[in-house]
């Protein structure tokens, strides 16, 4: 039920968001939000190693022949 966000609810999401924000802060917001799920990404990708220093984190669109 909370998993499937379709086209409609993204879209009232992002309208809500527009209100709430603002369309000067909605740029920044996202900047951000980006750099925090990057930052994530890469802590995440160091824990995994710590746990098995054996596996090779994934190369995300790279791909090597």
């Amino acid at each position: 039920m909370f998993g499937r966000l379709g086209p409609f609810e993204l879209i009232l999401i992002l309208c809500i968001a527009l209100v709430v924000f603002g369309p000067s802060k909605l740029p920044e917001i996202g900047k951000s939000l980006g750099k925090a799920i990057k930052e994530f990404k890469g802590h995440a990708n160091d824990i995994s190693k710590d746990i098995d220093p054996n596996t090779q984190p994934k190369n995300e669109g790279n791909s090597e022949k």
